[in-house]
């Protein structure tokens, strides 16, 4: 049996329901975790998802910022810690839930990891000090669970190799791609041995991008993305990562976000 699984910065769940409600039937999506819903739980489209197939849901919102879901056609079970806070913040930024067999569940965690604002310099920017305070709480969190059959996916709005970005010099002081930052995001993936799930059908020298900006009037022909959005996974689920890919022409859909799904195909989980 084969699993797909997928993440999406969706920028508005109920501004692009109805792209969502697309990418889950032509790309025949079995469980989707989406970033930054940016709606209360109570105004969370859930009807609307189960009537496509997918009744089970974790909905983790709050109003105009953050905010995530799962919605699933397997069942879903909340994790011990279901909604993790690394900063003590209450800003909606991680989920997790189980799924798969009960005697030995898969664990998936949703995670949105604060943009940075646009200054790299956490002495006179909040918000970039605060992206690299929770970098390091979160690696710690990881550090002190148990290594098996997890996936983390989400915008990790960090794009840390050098084919991540459309030009690696030019991005090296732009936040998302700062070394600061992506030693960050390399000592939270050694927290638990991570692997790169997507990267790993791609060679490390082909540029792949899952975001463009909006600045960007025709975005496919300038072609200046970064890879803010991932999918690891724990070493024992490697070799159970049949597929994986970048829903690019997505971004090339009505009212799109401007980031596209990222995705992965599980078998035998």
């Amino acid at each position: 049996m084969t699993c797909r699984i997928a993440s999406w910065n969706i920028n508005s769940i109920r501004l692009r329901q109805a792209a969502v409600l697309r990418f889950l039937r032509e790309y025949q999506v079995d469980i989707l975790a989406v970033q930054e819903t940016k709606t209360p739980d109570d105004k969370f489209p859930s009807a609307e998802f189960a009537a496509a197939g997918y009744p089970h849901q974790v909905i983790h919102g709050m109003k105009s910022y953050n905010g995530l879901a799962i919605v699933s056609r397997h069942p879903l079970t909340l994790g011990e810690n279901p909604f993790p806070d690394f900063c003590q913040r209450q800003d909606c930024r991680h989920a997790v839930v189980q799924f798969g067999e009960a005697s030995r569940p898969i664990e998936l965690h949703n995670l949105y990891i604060p943009a940075g604002g646009d200054i790299a310099d956490p002495e006179i920017n909040p918000k970039f000090a605060h992206k690299l305070d929770y970098l390091a709480k979160g690696r710690d969190w990881f550090a002190a669970q148990t290594p098996v059959r997890k996936i983390l996916l989400g915008d990790l709005n960090i794009a840390p190799l050098e084919q991540d970005v459309w030009s690696h010099r030019q991005l090296l002081t732009v936040v998302s791609h700062t070394p600061i930052e992506v030693e960050g995001l390399e000592q939270l993936r050694h927290s638990l041995a991570w692997v790169d799930a997507v990267r790993r059908f791609y060679p490390p020298d082909q540029k792949l991008y899952s975001w463009w900006s909006y600045r960007n009037q025709d975005w496919e022909k300038s072609d200046r993305g970064r890879r803010l959005d991932h999918i690891w996974v724990t070493p024992d689920l490697v070799d159970s990562v049949v597929a994986a890919g970048i829903a690019k022409p997505v971004r090339g859909w009505e009212t799109p976000s401007d980031h596209v799904p990222v995705w992965i195909d599980l078998d035998h989980f």
